[in-house]
């Protein structure tokens, strides 16, 4: 059987998101964004204003340790490291009739800071996080003039950082503003949000996505536009047709993003869906040519789990994941945290994808989860003996090798928090996915010291071979 080879220039490296890492709230003349009313995560309801308790949880000081961290990302050799810039940085109100220089400042020596280690910056325009302002004010992107401040935003930083950005991203996790409104910020006063609301609103993340693609283009055709999915392999709960027809139609949900962004035109079983729904989506005079004219050049997803779905799921056993919705699947492990653990529905994602669009790829969301115990390694420092985290890593990183050898082109890959930072989902600290450990707790009480991870050598190992140690005899 042959042994995978990753591509010569493939893109090892890790991901992050501005509001989980960095920290700084209230400095740089940086404005509140919509993370900053979300005290217990992703799935739940904002509070619309700010707590003490909650912004002290707001990552760990990234906005003034850049520099240490950015260093030890390069002792593993990363070659990719993916942010995003906080919108609320560069226009605090997010309406604002002028950037704020001291924002952009930072990320130009961000920037300079990893080109200083060979590193390529991968950037997303918005990861869950638009000023809080446009919430407020505006009912987030429900509202279009949203799009007009998203168009001005990305011109801002497009111009600014043309030389030193090549890859960007419009939205993080785009498909899922449907199941997750608020970090769109499309939330109103009083909670409520109908279902057209989240499809108006998705509409005009999709119309300002192809804007922006747009404007890079123009001020820069070298620079390379992806957009940003959640991915959900899902498998029938049994081999009756019905069951398949409601995968099929779980993941035509979610295709019917990446058709938009790849096709540049509403597929017509997203029409039906929204007919029968009753929904009836407004379409400003030039969208439907925005979208055909300005397409991706590449695709990027994250891939955590593999879901279960059935015609009939109330008869079944859901499952335990507190972001997606599936059922549970008998023949899988799952986390701490209840996520099953599917490393072969990374390599039916990646075929999937190729053969749907044959555009390339790049996996810039993939990790484990777990409750990390710092201990002392005997030598008077502290490490983690997080096994669990490598074997998770590698059965996935051996089945991306088999969907290269497939013939899948792709990108690189960045794992998802390559040090220690406040988990999305839950706001917790403990949820650490990591190879450098964060002194940090649930409460925002920590020394916040770095610490290497046993899996910081073993990912060191697996760029420095290119991949190839993780085909070596155990």
């Amino acid at each position: 059987m042959t042994t995978p080879k990753f591509p010569e220039n493939f893109l090892w490296g890790g991901a992050t998101a501005a509001n989980q890492l960095e920290g700084a709230y209230n400095e740089g003349g940086r404005g509140l964004s919509v993370q900053d009313v979300m005290p217990k995560g992703l799935m739940t309801a904002p509070t619309l204003e700010p707590t003490e308790e909650n912004l002290k949880l707001k990552g760990i000081d990234f906005y003034h340790r850049y520099k240490e961290d950015i260093a030890l990302m390069a002792q593993m050799g990363f070659k990719v490291f993916r942010l995003s810039i906080s919108w609320s940085r560069i226009y605090p109100n997010g309406d604002d009739a002028q950037p704020n220089e001291e924002g952009l400042q930072f990320y130009d020596d961000l920037f300079d800071e990893l080109h200083k280690h060979g590193m390529e910056p991968l950037v997303t325009l918005s990861h869950y996080e638009p000023p809080l302002n446009l919430a407020r004010n505006y009912r987030g992107w429900i509202d279009r003039k949203v799009i007009g401040f998203f168009e001005t935003y990305a011109r801002t930083v497009f111009e600014r950082y043309q030389d030193k950005v090549k890859y960007w991203l419009t939205f993080n996790e785009v498909n899922s503003i449907i199941s997750a409104p608020a970090n769109g910020a499309i939330f109103p006063e009083e909670m409520e949000v109908t279902l057209a609301d989240k499809w108006q609103a998705a509409h005009n993340q999709l119309v300002a996505s192809a804007a922006a693609t747009k404007i890079a283009k123009e001020i820069n055709p070298e620079m390379q536009v992806g957009c940003m999915v959640i991915s959900m392999p899902t498998y029938p709960m049994t081999p009756k047709p019905k069951d398949q027809l409601a995968v099929r139609d779980f993941m035509n949900e979610n295709y019917a993003f990446t058709d938009i962004h790849v096709r540049g035109e509403y597929p017509g079983y997203l029409k039906r869906h929204l007919r029968e729904q009753g929904i009836e989506i407004k379409f400003g005079e030039n969208d439907a040519a925005i979208l055909k004219e300005h397409t991706v050049d590449f695709i990027s997803f994250s891939y955590y789990v593999s879901l279960v779905q059935a015609h009939d799921p109330e008869t079944y056993q859901s499952g335990e994941g507190n972001i997606f919705r599936g059922l549970e699947n008998p023949y899988l492990d799952s986390s701490e945290w209840g996520w099953q653990i599917d490393p072969i529905g990374l390599r039916l994602v990646l075929n999937d994808f190729w053969d749907r669009y044959q555009l390339p790829l790049f996996i810039v969301e993939n990790g484990l989860g777990a409750k990390d115990v710092l201990i002392e390694d005997g030598a008077g420092s502290f490490t983690v003996e997080d096994d669990y985290r490598i074997a998770y890593l590698k059965a996935h990183l051996q089945q991306v090798g088999e969907a290269i050898e497939d013939g899948v082109e792709l990108l690189g890959y960045t794992s998802w928090g390559p040090i220690d930072f406040v988990s999305m989902s839950t706001a917790q600290m403990s949820k650490r996915y990591g190879f450098i450990y964060v002194d940090r707790n649930d409460d925002g009480e920590g020394s916040l010291k770095r610490y290497k991870k046993k899996s910081f050598n073993w990912y060191k190992e697996v760029i420095g071979t290119n991949g190839a140690s993780l085909y070596d005899a155990e």
